[in-house]
């Protein structure tokens, strides 16, 4: 599918989001292979969707991106999706707890905004290296969550990582789930937490991706062999605990651990 963009608003000083106008029926945690002529295609997580729109955020951080994040108010752009598993919120549930790190928070969003409309509480946890880097706060403010941040660098919040905030959290409130996505070391501390606390946890796990169907194989993981496309990229903290990789390393596109 190729469409027009309906709006391109700058989140900070290299992270994008792009709103598509095209009705997805996707769920929170979901993904789509972003296609761009002349540049490729990449997985990119849905950051949002309403009213027959979605939207992508992404963080120039390659060729692909950086191209991505150039793009103007009517560019073309190609997408296929929605793929992958999603994040689920019990219906039991009354307090939920989100850790995101950098442009991690995109999908989280998504999911704050469902949750809070389902009249849930939602502790939202955002950490990043500075201030400028920190996403969606004011989008989590409106949708009624708790939001508490922090820096590597102390210019906004404590100085701290947001696991740490997420242990305060977790000693302080009852919370029914976590949910966490971000860098892997990070999502990893979470997902330790949770356990030690007994509280159920999903994390999303994202690898280097090539068709998005569970057909080539790319994104499966040591040592279980978990194809990521489409038994993930939302997983239980548990699952993700026993794979060999997480937190650890991933593979290029063709297979070298990096």
């Amino acid at each position: 599918m190729v469409v027009r963009l309906e709006e391109v608003h700058r989140e900070s000083g290299d992270t994008t989001t792009l709103t598509i106008p095209y009705k997805l029926n996707s769920k929170p945690g979901q993904f789509v292979m972003l296609w761009l002529p002349g540049k490729g295609e990449k997985p990119i997580s849905i950051s949002g969707e309403k009213e027959g729109k979605f939207q992508v955020s992404v963080c120039a951080v390659g060729p692909f991106s950086e191209a991505v994040s150039k793009l103007k108010k009517g560019d073309k752009i190609g997408f296929r999706g929605p793929f992958g598993t999603h994040f689920k919120i019990p219906k039991d549930s009354t307090s939920l707890a989100m850790v995101g790190g950098g442009y991690g928070s995109a999908p989280l969003s998504y999911l704050a905004e469902e949750a809070t409309a389902q009249g849930k509480k939602v502790y939202f946890i955002e950490g990043a290296r500075t201030k400028a880097r920190l996403l969606f706060t004011e989008r989590m403010k409106q949708a009624g969550a708790e939001v508490l941040l922090c820096t590597d660098d102390g210019s906004e919040g404590p100085k701290c990582y947001s696991p740490d905030v997420l242990k305060t959290v977790l000693e302080t409130h009852k919370i029914d789930k976590v949910f966490t996505c971000g860098p892997e070391i990070m999502m990893k501390k979470v997902a330790e937490l949770s356990k030690e606390a007994k509280i159920r946890c999903e994390v999303s796990m994202e690898r280097y991706m090539k068709c998005g169907i569970g057909i080539c194989g790319q994104c499966c993981v040591d040592d279980i062999g978990l194809c990521l496309c489409t038994n993930g990229p939302i997983i239980p903290g548990d699952l993700a605990l026993e794979i060999k990789e997480f937190g650890s390393y991933h593979r290029d596109s063709t297979g070298k651990k990096v």
